[in-house]
């Protein structure tokens, strides 16, 4: 009898921890399988969006749009401009103006019809502050609203300095009351939780991230990420006429569609964010990028000398 207990005893602990590892998984598998998981569309402002269409979607819980995108445009043209000529330079304010006037109206449209709020800036190579006032001026959000970095890569000379974007983000913090998450794809993601201690304002903050497979599950724990806040699963890199993991009606197939491992009443109290995530027992920076990279350690971004806030003052 004593062996039948503890056989059934076994027996009923298994069923838990399979059932806690399935709850665990069921995050990291596609979980925009399951209806009970909100989702969230992003667009930039050539993503063409039927409203109508798309506010049919339940599942659809935020909409977050791009923002700014490096410095502001110049109005006048005059002096130091990035246009090539004076008329390309009024093309370029042009566009931005059209953008902006997108970005109000659809923000109009989401929260009319209940959806939350988000926007993002992309970082480039130029004055941290300089740019996190851009977004504040373009973007000005509410304090329910999600705020967003955007790195895309670790290249300085084309994106924002992981150096910069920390500075970036202490900027919207002392502005604000609060930080922004950040949006980048795997290979950003794992080079910051390596070097978590050299960016230890971007590693904190929680994770929008970026892959395009139906299974993370050897991803998290990733440095101080447990787990991913939100997940861009589907855009134009895996989603075709023919094949697409979501789709989202009213748009085409080349709009961002994201997943997050909650429901829509969830999402909706976790939404603004504004925090930084617990620390983990940091690792020494070479060990930990010799674990998760192979056996060649990764060679720091190189800082962009045109940013003076990227040059220590005696290297300037």
């Amino acid at each position: 009898m004593k062996g039948l207990r503890t056989s059934i005893l076994s027996c009923l602990c298994l069923l838990v921890f399979i059932a806690e590892a399935g709850g665990l998984f069921a995050a990291d598998v596609s979980p925009w399988k399951s209806s009970n998981n909100a989702l969230v569309v992003d667009a930039y402002e050539m993503n063409e969006i039927d409203w109508q269409a798309l506010l049919k979607d339940e599942r659809v819980a935020a909409f977050i749009s791009k923002a700014s995108d490096g410095l502001p445009e110049s109005f006048s043209c005059q002096g130091e401009h990035r246009g090539d000529t004076f008329a390309h330079c009024k093309t370029m304010w042009r566009k931005y103006a059209v953008s902006r006037e997108l970005y109000t109206s659809r923000r109009m449209i989401a929260r009319q019809n209940g959806l939350l709020w988000g926007a993002y800036h992309v970082g480039r190579p130029g004055n941290p502050i300089d740019q996190a006032n851009h977004f504040l001026d373009y973007a000005t959000p509410d304090a329910d609203d999600l705020m967003v970095l955007d790195i895309e890569g670790i290249d300085p000379d084309l994106f924002m300095s992981l150096e910069d974007a920390q500075i970036f983000v202490g900027h919207i913090r002392a502005r604000t009351g609060r930080y922004p998450i950040l949006y980048t794809n795997h290979d950003t993601a794992r080079y910051i939780a390596a070097y978590r201690r050299d960016y230890s304002v971007l590693a904190r903050l929680p994770l929008w991230y970026a892959r395009y497979k139906p299974d993370i599950r050897k991803v998290f724990p990733l440095g101080n990420w447990q787990n991913y806040f939100l997940w861009q699963f589907s855009s134009a890199s895996n989603c075709s006429k023919r094949r697409c993991p979501y789709r989202v009606p009213g748009t085409l197939t080349d709009i961002d569609v994201n997943v997050a491992a909650m429901s829509k009443e969830e999402l909706r109290r976790a939404w603004p964010q504004g925090g930084l995530l617990h620390p983990a027992e940091p690792d020494p920076p070479l060990i930990l990028a010799k674990i998760e990279f192979g056996s060649v350690p990764l060679e720091a971004p190189q800082l962009d000398r045109i940013v003076t806030s990227s040059i220590s003052p005696g290297r300037r």
